[in-house]
């Protein structure tokens, strides 16, 4: 679970699946299927809130199935054989998810205690280890797929001006950082040199310029 921590500490919206991630981890060895209900709640959730963020449409009855399905469609992974096979595994893998839960929950009913014994051990470590990495990879995967479309809040990316004349305010503050060089005597302002000799850190500089600004003003 490390790894998904450290992608919600990189996108804060995705806080509250703290939550799911705690209980996965108090109950993996004692309750595995508590573990489990919150595994496949962990990929739902992730799966509506991309839908949701991005106008998709879910049925009330909707699968977690077809949500992840909507949710890899809503990112851009549709179009190619290979990454719809990837994608539909995922999805299906985690449909599997839960119809196993409902084979070894015991929160839905009571239940004798032998029966949740047995329940609970019904699943062998490997599995288990594959189950809860499987839910990993999933979260992971769709959240950077998302944010990488979506920074800072689900906002939309914003729109960059790719000419040098048109980044006034970007020009300064980087010119403040960084002042001018000189050679001889020619005289060449920070800005004007990471635009000519490296346009793409240049655009990707004021990407981050404008976001921070952004932020500030939310």
């Amino acid at each position: 679970m490390d790894r998904l921590r450290k992608v919600i500490e990189q996108y804060g919206r995705w806080s509250v699946l703290e939550t799911y991630i705690n209980r996965i981890e108090a109950h993996s060895t004692a309750d595995f299927s508590h573990a489990f209900e919150n595994a496949k709640a962990l990929i739902e959730t992730v799966g509506k809130e991309i839908c949701v963020a991005r106008g998709v449409e879910i049925e009330p009855t909707a699968s977690i199935n077809s949500v992840l399905k909507k949710a890899f469609a809503s990112v851009g992974y549709v179009g190619t054989d290979m990454v719809v096979q990837i994608s539909s595994a995922l999805a299906t893998i985690a449909q599997q998810m839960g119809e196993l839960r409902n084979d070894i929950g015991i929160t839905s009913h009571g239940r004798p205690l032998d029966q949740i014994r047995e329940r609970n051990d019904g699943v062998d470590g490997l599995t288990r280890e594959f189950l809860l990495d499987t839910t990993v990879i999933v979260a992971i995967f769709l959240i950077r797929a998302f944010e990488t479309q979506n920074p800072r809040g689900g906002s939309v990316a914003p729109e960059i001006n790719t000419g040098y004349a048109d980044n006034e305010e970007f020009n300064e503050y980087w010119d403040d950082q960084y002042g001018s060089f000189e050679m001889g005597t020619y005289s060449y302002t920070a800005s004007e040199v990471l635009f000519n000799v490296d346009n793409q850190a240049y655009v990707a500089e004021q990407k981050l310029f404008i976001e921070a600004k952004e932020a500030e003003q939310e």
